[in-house]
This record gives C-alpha cells, sequence and structure tokens, in this order.
C-alpha cells in the first residue's frame, strides 16, 4: 500500500470509498465540494495494488482572535474501504497528512470524532473550550503541530461545512 496525494482520476473512487465508509452522501458531497471550493488543501489517498482503499481530506480553516487571523486546517474526514478498515490504512492517512502538514509549516489541526480514536494520534479536547466554534464539546479536538499555534480565537471553517464554525 502507498500513500499519496489524490489526483483527478481518483475523485469517483474517492467518492466510492467515502460512501462505503459512511453508508451515504453527506461526507461524500463534502469532499466534493471543499476540492470545488478550492478549500481542499490535502487530500490523500492509500493505493492498495492500483485500487483506492481509503482517503484522507484536510481542508483550510482560520482562528481570529481580535484582529489577527491565522490559518488552520480541519481533518475530515477519513475514510476506509469497511473491508480494509482495522489494518492500519487510516493510521497511516492520518500520519502521511500530520507529516506533509508539519512540512508545510501549519501550526494546528482541528477534529471532530471520537477522541478513543484520534486520541492515539495526539488530539485532544483540552484546551479546546477556548475557541468559539459550534462544534465545542467532548468530540471536538485538537493537534498543536507547532508551539506557536494560537490558543483560543473564533474559528471559521471552509463554505462547504455550511457556515458551522
Amino acid at each position: 500500500m502507498i500513500i499519496r496525494r489524490e489526483m483527478a482520476e481518483d475523485t469517483a473512487a474517492i467518492r466510492q470509498v467515502i460512501r462505503a465508509a459512511f453508508g451515504g452522501d453527506d461526507e461524500a458531497d463534502l469532499v466534493d465540494r471543499l476540492r470545488a471550493d478550492g478549500d481542499l488543501m490535502l487530500s490523500l489517498v492509500a493505493d492498495q495494488d492500483g485500487q483506492v482503499v481509503g482517503h484522507v481530506g484536510f481542508s483550510r480553516l482560520s482562528i481570529t482572535d481580535g484582529s489577527q487571523s491565522t490559518p488552520g486546517v480541519s481533518l475530515a474526514p477519513v475514510a476506509v474501504l469497511p473491508e480494509k478498515q482495522r489494518k492500519g490504512v487510516g493510521r497511516a492517512l492520518i500520519e502521511a497528512g500530520h507529516d506533509q502538514l508539519r512540512h508545510a509549516g501549519e501550526m494546528v489541526v482541528f477534529v471532530l470524532g471520537d477522541p478513543a480514536y484520534y486520541s492515539r494520534f495526539g488530539y485532544s479536547a483540552d484546551g479546546t473550550s477556548a475557541f468559539d466554534c459550534a462544534y465545542v464539546g467532548p468530540y471536538f479536538q485538537w493537534l498543536r503541530l507547532s508551539p506557536l499555534a494560537p490558543l483560543a480565537g473564533t474559528i471559521a471553517y471552509a463554505p462547504a461545512f455550511g457556515g458551522s464554525g
């Protein structure tokens, strides 16, 4: 299995993986909207013998504190074909994404998801209550990639998320 950036010819396979993983169109539609809007800043696939078996998307968000605005990242969604789940595909996708984001100088990633799963990658809900965001709660977590990451502010997600933030 290799982890690589998505290519134009992967879009139908990515949609299929996301639909299979989530059992519907909502998350696949989200990725399509993020891509169409130019907000899908990093999109990786797990390619096994020429077949896309997993996908992770990272999109841009902004954090505003007073007059200062800082770019941040949202991890959403991560999807793996059901028959390939629990075999390290999701882990490989997320870790490769984090490596690329660190290398690109990103400071912080937010995710809305199961704390038991995302804590394996260093995500935590501790401190997220300092952010003004519709998603704040026990499933709203962050991973600071840099000590320079903001510690508070108002989070604005990409428009594809429907104005939530």
